[in-house]
């Protein structure tokens, strides 16, 4: 009994530690795991008004991407008004951005897309140290550029702008024939302008989501380049449309006095010519062989008549979403009044010539007359005098710098930003003018191919600043350009400042480092960035605007007054 007993004590004890052995295990366990959970990402969700959305920090901001707004325009709504998206179950990933809206590679240098189920957003919250105070935070919703037949938002880095303070957003919207394309094909309401429409939604998706995300949807500013800044101003001239959708815009490289088509024109000179193209031309059946028709065999078509002419699917003008031309609407005050910053590049156009002499259309000593008449016809012997070539200069350099001060064919030019913020600020709009001036700002493998080299010096061309503004630009997805110099930071730097204050309170100097504007200038000054050197201009003079006015007194008749 007595060795029984032993033997019972003896695998009592065993049985004793083999439990407490199997609590330190479950406990250990336990532990690790914990601590697994806690060094594992946090998923990061926020409830929309269509459902949950889970995102994650992408370069130290949090970010949602691929958010649709809108359904996918197929089938019976290609060419429809947009339609909002329709809500979700469970719970949508928000890590990877919306497709790009159908389009073609253009410069050799960007991206090409065939899907149409195209209309996402993307917005990105700035850390908790970023945050500009208490309350919501402001918000930014930007509008990319592409000659209005290309881009997309995912090219566009929005952490440095995030780190301002503010909440960003940046959308798709249908390109070229699939949103600027008039035809006598679709209804006369809308005819042309659904991408109009596209941005006209996602602002109505801003207004009704951002507060979800910390964002104040009545302090919110509108932001574009070339064709989004273009755009901008055909929502700035829709008053009865927009209002209460945005606070404040920022224009980058579009005139908005530049006269545009009317629907009629441009149904004759695009729409009737892709019809004709795809073989759509039965006008009872038109519509219905458009929306039948491969994305590609349409984008083939509308590529030839935008390889002609750049700005071929620029809105038109007509219809009861753009009623009439925006530079009647300014002069007249029937326009959005609200505060606004508009600027360019010093050296605009340069960008364009580049292009044309890497296509082999030089630009010389001998033909540089020649040129200049196919531009400015009886006046050009006149801006040959006003623009001699001296000598060791660069005669290309020589006429893209002329046409980026002024261009009567292009809204992209300095003396157009000038008269348009004169007209603007007659009503007692506050509008305040800068200009990007880095002569050594990266275009090279950016905005043009390296090759063939176009044998010119560049300076701050057309979209130059744009990498200024979003880390990496490189007109791709790959979103993969060199690091700027320290120079460059530094000026990007106050770039972004200058755009955070204004995005928070209407007025972009006097903090973080970048100097106030003089009030009530009557758009006689801008804020000149260069590197090392930011200081006000008289963009008047710095542009020879005087000059142009003498040849060209209609178009530029508020400057100098």
């Amino acid at each position: 009994m007595q060795h029984d007993f032993r033997c019972s004590a003896a695998a009592r004890t065993w049985r004793a530690g083999v439990a407490a052995c199997l609590r330190a295990v479950s406990a250990l366990l336990l532990a690790v795991t914990a601590c697994g959970a806690a060094a594992a990402p946090t998923p990061h969700r926020v409830r929309i008004a269509d459902g949950v959305l889970q995102g994650a920090e992408f370069h130290g901001v949090l970010e949602f991407r691929g958010i649709p707004y809108a359904r996918a325009p197929i089938g019976a709504l290609r060419w429809h008004a947009p339609l909002p998206a329709r809500p979700w179950r469970g719970v949508r990933d928000a890590t990877r951005y919306g497709h790009a809206c159908p389009q073609l590679e253009r410069f050799g240098l960007t991206d090409s897309s065939l899907d149409e189920n195209c209309l996402t957003l993307n917005v990105a919250v700035p850390p908790a140290a970023a945050d500009a105070g208490r309350g919501a935070r402001p918000v930014l919703v930007w509008i990319h550029g592409g000659a209005f037949v290309g881009g997309s938002s995912d090219l566009y880095r929005l952490d440095a702008l995030a780190r301002q303070g503010i909440v960003v957003v940046s959308i798709n919207y249908r390109l070229g024939v699939f949103g600027f394309m008039p035809t006598t094909a679709f209804a006369a309401a809308d005819n042309g302008a659904y991408a109009l429409e596209d941005q006209r939604l996602a602002l109505h998706w801003v207004q009704r989501n951002i507060a979800a995300f910390g964002g104040d949807p009545r302090n919110a500013t509108l932001a574009g380049e070339s064709a989004g800044a273009a755009s901008i101003c055909m929502q700035l001239g829709a008053p009865q449309q927009v209002k209460g959708l945005f606070d404040r815009a920022l224009l980058i490289s579009a005139g908005c006095m530049q006269p545009m088509p009317t629907v009629a024109e441009a149904e004759q000179a695009i729409g009737a010519k892709v019809m004709r193209a795809v073989g759509c031309t039965q006008r009872s059946t038109a519509l219905q062989c458009l929306r039948r028709t491969p994305v590609d065999a349409l984008l083939r078509a509308g590529d030839v008549l935008s390889r002609k002419q750049v700005m071929s699917f620029s809105p038109s003008v007509g219809s009861s979403l753009v009623p009439r031309q925006i530079g009647a609407a300014l002069r007249s005050g029937d326009f959005l009044h609200v505060p606004l910053l508009i600027g360019g590049e010093h050296d605009e156009i340069r960008l364009y010539i580049a292009y044309a002499e890497q296509a082999g259309d030089h630009v010389t000593r001998s033909n540089y007359l020649q040129h200049l008449r196919a531009i400015y016809s009886d006046n050009a012997a006149r801006v040959a005098a006003e623009y001699p070539i001296a000598d060791g200069a660069s005669p290309p350099a020589v006429f893209g710098s002329l046409r980026s001060d002024y261009d009567p064919t292009l809204g992209i030019n300095h003396c157009l930003y000038l008269q348009g913020a004169s007209v603007i600020e007659r009503h007692g709009v506050p509008v305040h003018l800068f200009e990007f001036a880095d002569p050594d700002a990266p275009v090279l493998g950016i905005g043009i191919t390296r090759h063939p080299d176009p044998g010119m010096p560049l300076g701050a061309v057309h979209s130059a600043m744009l990498g200024y503004l979003f880390p990496h630009f490189s007109n791709t997805a790959r979103v993969d350009a060199p690091a700027l110099s320290p120079a460059a930071h530094a000026l990007s730097r106050q770039m972004l400042a200058m755009i955070g204050n204004f995005v928070r309170n209407g007025q972009p100097g006097g903090s973080h480092g970048v100097p106030e504007w003089p009030g009530d200038n009557g758009g006689t000054v801008s804020m000149q960035f260069a590197p090392g050197r930011v200081r006000l201009v008289d963009p008047g003079a710095e542009h020879r605007c005087g000059f142009w006015k003498q040849l060209y007194p209609t178009a530029l008749d508020a400057i100098g007054r």
